[in-house]
């Protein structure tokens, strides 16, 4: 497969990392399922006689996405795998429904837990800012992952780690575009999200024709697979972008249920072994990759070294250090399955 450019920044991160020598009283790992995940990472070396030098940083991350979402396991996998590399202590918490009043809350309590460092994301800048500048206020760094690239600066946080989710969606609506697609809707499972939302205006932007948002339920994907199928009866249209793996496994059912797969093109954000066999198979067209395990990884690292030297690597004079988008098609679908099945991709 082509390197992209930002593997040069993965790699030194990587080299970086060779150098080195709850709400609910439940604590569980960000994998399982359940209300607000709570994940504490002390590691003690791999076992194999190499121990890791332990640190006595502890930090905290606090995500939108809840741990039923597969996306979101693959981010805390990165965040754990880290904590272990780093031998440092985090503890990992969301929400347990898309709610910002409940993340807000998290961030504070966080915050008076006096953490070494903080990890957010920022689907809401409005609604989070008093929570995360409080954090800033207080002299904990904090870094933003996923979500908040046209935010973070604004509140204090150091560096971003993502992609530019507008940037994305343009890209998406584009290649839709050079296939020919003229008309699309978009399935945004967290409308209100402002990077959910940022994705199906870019997407339609690139696509060039106004494109119809169609919110469902993460949480209910028999419903997300009827409302799919109502939308496609009152309008029928030619493309379909879903901006995660909820959104685009119960759309590809909806589009074999209405005998509509490999007519209506379809792609989504993110992936997935149900993604990427789909698009192996042909009955999806790509796939928008952020890397969301590198999302989880990389900030703890940041933070890590940050605390032991002052300086952080800013990516870019934006301080956005990318992850994406990467595009995944047919030609290395099946390549980066096996890494998916690992929880990596």
């Amino acid at each position: 497969m082509k390197r992209s450019v930002w593997l040069v920044l993965v790699l030194a991160f990587a080299l970086i990392v060779a150098a080195c020598g709850g709400d609910d009283d439940s604590t569980t790992t960000a994998a399982d399922s359940g209300d607000t995940a709570t994940t504490a990472a002390d590691s003690g070396g791999d076992g194999d006689g190499d121990a890791v030098m332990q640190r006595g940083f502890r930090f905290v991350v606090v995500s939108h996405g809840q741990a039923s979402d597969p996306f979101w396991s693959v981010a805390a996998n990165g965040v754990n795998a880290a904590a272990d590399d780093m031998g440092v202590q985090v503890e990992y918490q969301a929400p347990g429904t898309f709610d910002m009043v409940e993340m807000s809350e998290i961030i504070e309590a966080a915050v008076a837990s006096q953490p070494d460092g903080l990890v957010v994301t920022i689907p809401d800048a409005d609604a989070l800012a008093d929570a995360i500048t409080a954090a800033v206020d207080a002299g904990i760094p904090v870094i933003s992952m996923n979500s908040g690239s046209d935010d973070f600066a604004d509140l204090g946080v150091l560096v971003h780690v993502g992609q530019t989710e507008y940037a994305a969606g343009l890209i998406a609506g584009q290649r839709f575009a050079a296939e020919g697609i003229g008309s699309a809707i978009c399935i945004n499972q967290e409308v209100g999200n402002t990077a959910l939302d940022d994705r199906c205006q870019g997407f339609e932007d690139g696509i060039g024709v106004e494109v119809d948002v169609i919110p469902v339920d993460l949480a209910d994907p028999t419903g997300t697979q009827e409302t799919v199928n109502g939308a496609l009866q009152a309008n029928p249209v030619e493309g379909i972008l879903t901006l995660g793996p909820t959104g685009a496994i119960p759309t590809l059912a909806a589009l074999e249920e209405s005998g509509n797969l490999g007519t209506v093109a379809l792609a989504t954000f993110d992936l997935g072994p149900e993604v990427l066999t789909a698009i192996d198979e042909g009955n999806m067209l790509f796939a928008i990759d952020q890397a969301q395990y590198l999302q989880g990884y990389l900030p703890i690292v940041l933070l890590t070294k940050y605390l032991e030297t002052g300086a952080l690597p800013l990516g870019s004079v934006e301080r956005v250090i990318l992850t994406g988008p990467q595009i995944v098609t047919s030609d290395v679908a099946a390549d980066v399955l096996q890494y998916s099945e690992e929880g990596l991709r």
